[in-house]
């Protein structure tokens, strides 16, 4: 399996984060996953940065989950805990970051990549762009509380209950009408509209961005309950294991219910 690489770079006052694994549709390995989180806590440093963008490489996708080979070696319920803890704590970096973020979506956003795009600020795609949280068709986990308050608040829930339990897939239509997209434009003006957006966030007061997001973040993350129990439920269920061993063997998975 490839490990993928996560690329960055900064132009001026724009941050530039690179999802580099095409072949796979640049899902998320664990090495991407810890690149991503080295990345944020040096953005937490560089002062003269003010906006981030955030890309799949190939223009198929944004990211498309986490590679879902790496779940075979999950040996109980209490690593589906292990694991969402380390995808809170990554999201939670990215979503802390003092500067304004933004996600270009061209394609799959799905599982961990619509996750990732969820923690940032904004979100540009492509009319191709593809939303959603399949697991109740593929593999038979769960979401950790913090992903789900952040799915809640920036889709609704009756969306969220499309995406989790009919495991429907959203259009970018459909992401632009309920506010999840802040701008849906054709491939080919992507560049510009990114570039026109990177232009007006990074001229604005970066103090009063910083205390916006991190009060937006506080009131998104208050009382969240407590869900380690429906983790270890789902991540020690004979049809996670089911869900796996069906996508290593490509096949769909029989559900079973226990």
């Amino acid at each position: 399996m490839s490990e993928g690489y996560v690329r960055f770079s900064i132009e001026g006052p724009v941050a530039s984060v690179v999802f580099d694994r095409p072949t796979a549709r640049n899902a998320m390995t664990w090495s991407m996953y810890e690149a991503l989180g080295e990345i944020c806590e040096r953005l937490c440093n560089e002062s003269a940065v003010r906006v981030v963008t955030f890309r799949g490489a190939g223009g198929e996708a944004f990211v498309a989950g986490t590679d879902i080979e790496q779940f075979q070696a999950f040996s109980s319920g209490e690593s589906g805990v292990a694991y969402e803890r380390g995808i809170d704590e990554g999201m939670a970096r990215l979503e802390a970051l003092p500067m304004p973020t933004v996600a270009v979506i061209e394609g799959w956003a799905v599982g961990g990549g619509l996750a990732i795009a969820t923690a940032c600020d904004f979100r540009i795609a492509t009319p191709d762009a593809r939303l959603g949280v399949p697991i109740a068709r593929t593999l038979g986990n769960c979401l950790s509380m913090a992903n789900l308050s952040r799915l809640v608040a920036a889709f609704g829930r009756p969306r969220v209950q499309r995406m989790l339990l009919a495991a429907e897939i959203l259009t970018a239509a459909e992401g632009l009408d309920c506010g999840y997209l802040s701008q849906v434009v054709e491939a080919g003006k992507l560049d510009d509209t990114v570039g026109e957006w990177c232009a007006k966030l990074s001229s604005l007061a970066p103090v009063t961005q910083a205390v916006t997001k991190e009060g937006l973040r506080r009131l998104l993350a208050q009382d969240l309950p407590d869900a380690q129990d429906l983790i270890v439920r789902a991540y020690g269920s004979e049809d996670f294991r089911e869900g796996v061993n069906a996508f290593a063997q490509k096949r769909r998975p029989a559900w079973r219910g226990r």
